[in-house]
């Protein structure tokens, strides 16, 4: 039997689509939910207590930072408060930086014989 020369990624075998021909069985891929509301879902689960799962971190959180924690404090005060605005001086010795200045001189051809001139 004689082997064919087939090659299914051929330019030659491709077909053109009918109208109303679905070439993706699967259909369109499925979308993930958003991460806010999969947290909303997570974190507002109460428990047996009825706390929910935000206060609980929360709670821990203040635990953690009344034990000395700093991270745990900057984390609770910066998301209490907001952060602090940090700036960042990028000069040699406390000293401004100057705008550059650009100066543009054009010179024509008057200029260059008056120049020869002078």
């Amino acid at each position: 039997m004689a082997k064919t020369n087939y090659n299914p990624k051929s330019k030659t075998n491709l077909k053109p689509v009918v109208k109303g021909e679905v070439r993706n069985p699967n259909g369109a891929p499925r979308k993930l939910p958003k991460l806010d509301v999969i947290l909303a879902n997570v974190l507002g689960e109460e428990n047996k207590d009825g706390k929910t799962a935000a206060e609980e971190i929360v709670e821990a959180l203040k635990r953690q930072a009344k034990a000395g924690n700093v991270k745990a404090s900057q984390l609770l005060l910066d998301r209490g408060w907001g952060k602090i605005k940090e700036s960042l001086d990028i000069t040699t010795d406390g000293e401004k930086i100057n705008k550059p200045s650009i100066q543009i001189e054009i010179i024509t051809n008057e200029s260059k014989t008056r120049l020869k001139e002078d």
